[in-house]
């Protein structure tokens, strides 16, 4: 018997409502394109990573108001609106492929992602712990990325034959999947709260300043959640900047066949799929902050590995990276999720954390496009691996310490989570972490 059919009826609901959402929400039919689509449009390398960087910049400007709004409206709420500026986002480079289209665009897929990133997890997290499956919500939010993975690998083959149809038909497919989010969104139940009325969720009703003293309370009496976070941005900004930003560069300075870019990310994305489904695997061999703490050591190496690879042995490393990844998202939105306690403030937090990540991704896309404009993209390989080994060095440093305190609320070690055969999940005596 699978361990979801052991579930309340109304978590398998949830689950498989934001497996749905997830799926179409990410489906990115442009993704390995975009780069050649906007040079074939005219643009030239700084302005693709110029508008790179202000994508990022505008993630840092809008994920904490996003946060205050899902706070205060709702989650749900929230991610209907973020569907719904996703399906205009995706529509604009289809109809007006020039500088001020591309930016447009970029800056409202900033503003439907982060409505959506804080207020997706925040959501999940709160509803299956109103349900009495909290110890479900790492497993699900790795199913959810797999099955959204396993869409791209599906779809990302055959997006050569569809721009060869027409140039502009991955982002009219892209637009269609953001239409399904929103109807998958459209079907989520409330959230289960003994106070709130019926069909509706529980929403905090303070202004956005209180809402931000609250936040700030919360952060100041943990000190395990900004080290946590600063992990967060090394996986993030690593992953973030490899399989976006570097990707279709790297390739090409490999020699590899634009023809087979498709492929490549394809076989990355299998990768990731297969672990992003599995996180039990390794959190059942090591504590979790251990187990984010190697992974992102494996990427840091393999993306350092690269700088001296064919374009074969790029490809195989590249995947290394995209399986390390995939194991390593949900655990760390676990560890992110138990350390914040209950609150009405968790999205603004969630937030908190997204902002520091693309703030550092908006910094790393400048360097990018200047380490390719000089011709060193080598170099850049194995500085951006020196760094996060140096991030993630400071960031063990700081946990430890907060483990040892006296002062404050105490900070649990990692849960002593037990796995089942399968390499799911199953309750732990301590699910903080």
């Amino acid at each position: 018997m699978s361990t979801e059919s052991l579930l309340p009826p109304a978590a398998r609901r949830v689950i498989r409502l934001n497996n749905a959402f997830q799926l179409s929400f990410n489906l990115l039919w442009w993704m390995p394109v975009f780069y050649d689509y906007q040079r074939r449009s005219g643009l030239g390398d700084a302005e693709i990573f110029r508008i790179q960087s202000l994508y990022y910049l505008a993630f840092c400007f809008l994920e904490v108001p996003t946060g205050l709004v899902a706070d205060r409206v709702g989650a749900r709420r929230c991610l209907r609106l973020g569907a719904a500026v996703m399906i205009v986002a995706n529509v604009l480079p289809a109809v007006r492929p020039d500088h001020t289209g591309f930016l447009v665009h970029f800056l409202l897929l900033a503003a439907a992602r982060s409505l959506v990133s804080g207020a997706g997890s925040a959501y999940l997290y709160e509803a299956l712990d109103g349900h009495g499956a909290r110890e479900r919500y790492a497993q699900a939010e790795g199913t959810a990325r797999a099955l959204g993975l396993a869409a791209k690998i599906v779809c990302w083959p055959f997006v050569g034959l569809v721009s060869a149809v027409a140039t502009s038909a991955p982002y009219w497919l892209t637009a269609l999947s953001a239409g399904v989010s929103l109807v998958c969104v459209l079907a989520l139940p409330p959230l289960p709260h003994p106070g709130a009325p019926g069909g509706k969720d529980p929403v905090n009703r303070e202004g956005p300043f209180a809402v931000l003293r609250g936040a700030a309370r919360v952060f100041a009496g943990s000190r395990a959640l900004g080290p946590l976070m600063l992990q967060g941005v090394a996986v993030f900004t690593l992953a973030r900047i490899c399989q976006v930003n570097l990707f279709q560069p790297l390739l090409i300075d490999k020699d590899v066949p634009v023809a087979d870019h498709g492929l490549v990310l394809s076989a990355m994305t299998l990768a990731e799929a297969v672990a992003a489904a599995r996180p039990g695997l390794v959190r059942r061999r090591m504590g979790d902050s251990a187990a984010v703490f190697s992974l992102t050591v494996v990427m840091a190496g393999a993306l350092a590995a690269a700088a001296w690879a064919n374009g074969a042995v790029t490809a195989v490393l590249l995947c290394l990276f995209a399986a390390a990844a995939g194991f390593c998202y949900p655990v760390q939105r676990q560890l992110i999720n138990g350390a914040i306690p209950a609150t009405p403030y968790r999205a603004t937090l969630l937030s908190v954390e997204s902002i520091v990540d693309r703030g550092v991704c908006a910094l790393a896309a400048l360097a990018t496009g200047a380490y390719l404009g000089a011709g060193r993209i080598d170099s850049l390989l194995v500085h951006a691996a020196l760094a996060t080994c140096a991030l993630l060095t400071t960031v063990a440093a700081a946990l430890a310490w907060a483990r040892r305190g006296t002062r404050g609320p105490q900070v649990p070690k990692d849960p002593a989570s037990q796995e089942s055969s399968g390499g799911q999940t199953v309750p732990s005596s301590n699910p903080r972490a």
